[in-house]
């Protein structure tokens, strides 16, 4: 069995291989036989080994804008999983099919919440469900506004990252007369 601190360290490799050496063989390498990749907000990603390499290739590594950058919240590792928070910042200026499908670059900052829960077989990524508040980056990047919808924007990254940043329930504050 895979011990959980090597788990981490896969998945570490695995995340290296697409942001930072944005290399598809070594991002591939890192994974299962049979993996699968799912953005859940957009259902984006790829079931299978060839389903996932077309993805990453297509639509994921390398296409992230220079800016990016992911700070860690916390980390919690398993027998089977790790599960990471993170924060991730960047400015639209391409397309971003995997976050922002159909979304032409807007030039805006957009700070969102991602929550990565990484599961692993025989010590290689398995399956990666990544979560984050779409509607948060669609207010960001200008397609939807804060005044018609309960919704808000990057200020819910910055209370993870810095507690009190930001003011809590100011959606649930009665609208003044």
């Amino acid at each position: 069995m895979t011990e959980p601190k090597d788990l981490a360290a896969v998945f570490d490799a695995h995340v290296g291989a697409e942001f930072v050496e944005q290399d598809l063989d070594a991002a591939m390498g890192t994974m299962a036989p049979d993996p699968y990749v799912y953005h859940v907000p957009p259902m984006t990603g790829g079931d299978g080994y060839d389903n996932v390499r077309t993805f990453y290739g297509d639509h994921f590594i390398g296409k992230w804008p220079d800016d990016t950058e992911i700070t860690p919240v916390s980390r919690t590792i398993g027998e089977t999983q790790v599960v990471d928070e993170l924060v991730i910042s960047f400015t639209h200026t391409i397309e971003m099919d995997a976050i922002l499908p159909r979304v032409p670059p807007t030039g805006k900052r957009v700070t969102l919440a991602f929550c990565v829960v990484v599961g692993f077989e025989d010590g290689k990524v398995a399956h990666e469900h990544i979560y984050w508040d779409q509607a948060s980056a669609l207010v960001q990047v200008g397609l939807i506004g804060r005044e018609e919808l309960p919704v808000t924007g990057g200020e819910q990254a910055e209370n993870l990252v810095e507690r009190h940043a930001q003011p809590m329930n100011e959606l649930m504050a009665a609208e003044s007369d």
